[in-house]
């Protein structure tokens, strides 16, 4: 790809970012940073799991955003007696009627979609949880001892409901760190709730109008690997992980106190590849520090601002 196509291409994606708000928003009524989330993990190639009380239009929102990038969307409602062929699907004995042979067909299961709504994971027990998890690392599911490639993209949301904790199976903090992103839906504020109840009672709601296709988004993700991360910008991504360690040396005093086991090294790769996502989103072909800290949460400091002011008072003499 020649540098003049991927300017391009990087900056149809960071004009795409408003128009795919401004579609959500047609039939979903705020939450941007939970969106702008997901979209992140869609481009990145990973996996979200998304927390909220029920009532917040988790569903809406994913179904959303399947119909709005032309993917495939399944939904499994997770319960206490679901088992992994329920997920992945299962081999049939059938008989051709002219023959009389009998030959198996693997009828395949709701995991064969761009994107599943893996609904309440915490209320399936451990064994079908780990299935589900195996598939999103491998993305392939193995069934009769053939091998069967999940379409692509293949994304997964799973849903958890934080207010109810019986007849439940939490998720292991191993299996947590299989998702890229830990998103949280929280309640909408008084405004943005009376335009949805307004919006959701009326008569009819509005067409999304479609803006990626499924090859554009894995040419998309094939992309975000590309775009280049400076080696301050991963050194600030591995010290921030390295602070939820009790035993690194810049952790906080709260850490060392409250905290047994910090962050894997697999979190400062999500922070990298979800950053290069961010970045890609908002039309830049460069990961900076600021896309690391807004995906961890973390407030700029006053020594981030005092070496922005001395940044731009370089900048401003330099070149002007």
């Amino acid at each position: 790809m020649s540098s003049h196509e991927g300017q391009r291409i990087i900056e149809s994606v960071g004009a795409a970012r408003r128009r795919i708000l401004d579609e959500i928003h047609k039939v979903f009524v705020g939450q941007d940073e939970a969106i702008e989330r997901i979209i992140v993990s869609l481009l990145a190639g990973g996996h979200v799991l998304l927390v909220g009380v029920p009532g917040l239009g988790k569903t809406l929102l994913v179904k959303s955003i399947a119909r709005m990038f032309s993917l495939e969307f399944k939904r499994i409602q997770f319960t206490p007696d679901l088992m992994p062929a329920d997920i992945f699907g299962t081999e049939l004995v059938e008989e051709d009627p002219a023959t009389g042979k009998r030959a198996f067909r693997f009828a395949k299961g709701p995991v064969f979609a761009n994107i599943v709504l893996a609904d309440e994971i915490n209320r399936t027990p451990p064994k079908t949880q780990a299935a589900l998890l195996e598939a999103m690392e491998e993305r392939h599911v193995t069934a009769g001892g053939e091998t069967h490639a999940l379409d692509e993209p293949f994304f997964v949301l799973a849903t958890q409901n934080p207010i109810e904790l019986e007849g439940t199976y939490p998720l292991p903090e191993a299996q947590l760190d299989r998702f890229l992103l830990n998103v949280i839906l929280d309640y909408l504020p008084p405004e943005h709730e009376q335009k949805m109840v307004s919006d959701t009672t009326a008569p009819e709601r509005a067409a999304l109008t479609k803006i990626f296709t499924a090859e554009e988004i894995v040419d998309l993700q094939k992309m975000v690997r590309e775009v280049p991360a400076s080696q301050n910008v991963v050194a600030y991504a591995v010290r921030l992980v390295g602070a939820t360690r009790p035993t690194a040396g810049n952790a906080p005093q709260l850490v060392r106190e409250k905290v047994k086991w910090g962050a894997g090294s697999r979190a400062s790769q999500a922070l990298i590849l979800a950053g290069k996502a961010r970045a890609l989103l908002y039309g830049r072909y460069n990961v900076a520090c600021e896309d690391v800290r807004a995906l961890a949460n973390c407030p700029p400091s006053p020594d981030h601002y005092q070496l922005s002011c001395r940044r731009r008072r370089y900048l401003r003499h330099r070149y002007h």
